[in-house]
């Protein structure tokens, strides 16, 4: 195998994404920021130790990418519960997306969660989704593309109450590790063979080119295209690129102006 990987700080406070790569198994986490002001030790966020606390518990690779999920999740709940945080508020909830596979014995297996994306790219150029993502941001980028231009705010100030709203939602109709229970009903698993496939790509949402219009479905063409041409940073450049015309976050709705970025591609 060959693996290429890309970790880097968007412009929060710190990188809430976490990236593992142990032996033959490899996994991408995009920690949420709680909705609230709250930080722990050292001033970490609720999202920075949720994707940390699931990677490092995926990284121990022992067990089914099941076994693996639940005890991710299962870390969560006992690192915020040793944190009092309020558990009966999903805002202040720490949660995190994942996308994690393992490879072994010419098999692919996976794990995901969340908006986190796994995709492979066969050898006759094609490519595949292994797992539907949440959308569950669709809507609030949406509203922001009419909003913004009409106000001074950030789009976490003005899109504060639909945010919660969003939020509110969480294991319900979408689905991220946040200690809830509930969060296991929306985890993807599966196993497939490594016959035709030449990359597996592993990405968080900050490696998405900037979309225009969000309530319209992506087409990956470009994303894929970049890739094969110029790797994980040829795709990273043109994200940067774009952002750049993009001051406001507008024109291409989006929570940041830079988002964290968490990848990796195996050449198989």
């Amino acid at each position: 195998m060959q693996v290429e990987s890309l970790f880097e700080h968007g412009t929060g406070v710190m990188n809430e994404d976490f990236l593992v790569m142990e032996n033959n198994l490899f996994g991408v986490f995009d920690g949420a920021t709680s909705l609230t002001a709250d930080t722990y030790e050292q001033g970490y966020t609720g999202g920075f130790l949720a994707s940390n606390l699931a990677g490092k518990k995926f990284r121990e690779n022992c067990g089914s990418m099941t076994e693996l999920a639940k005890r991710a999740n299962m870390a969560i709940r006992q690192s915020m519960t040793e944190r009092n945080v309020n558990l009966d508020d999903k805002g202040h909830l720490w949660s995190t997306s994942a996308a994690v596979v393992r490879i072994q014995d010419e098999k692919l297996e996976w794990a995901q969660i969340g908006d986190c994306q796994i995709v492979c790219v066969f050898n006759d150029g094609n490519y595949s989704f292994l797992c539907d993502t949440s959308e569950q941001d669709v809507e609030t980028l949406s509203i922001w593309k009419e909003v913004g231009p009409t106000t001074e705010d950030p789009i976490g100030v003005a899109m504060k109450e639909h945010i919660y709203k969003v939020r509110s939602r969480m294991n319900v109709d979408y689905g991220v590790f946040s200690g809830e229970p509930e969060a296991l009903k929306f985890l993807n698993t599966g196993s497939c063979d490594l016959c035709n496939i030449d990359h597996v790509l592993l990405f968080t949402d900050g490696l998405l080119l900037p979309h225009a219009t969000p309530w319209e479905k992506r087409n990956f063409d470009e994303h894929i295209n970049l890739y094969l041409k110029s790797g994980l940073r040829g795709v990273r450049d043109r994200i940067r690129e774009v952002e750049k015309t993009d001051s406001r976050c507008i024109t291409y709705p989006r929570f940041k102006f830079h988002d964290d970025i968490a990848a990796i591609a195996i050449r198989v």
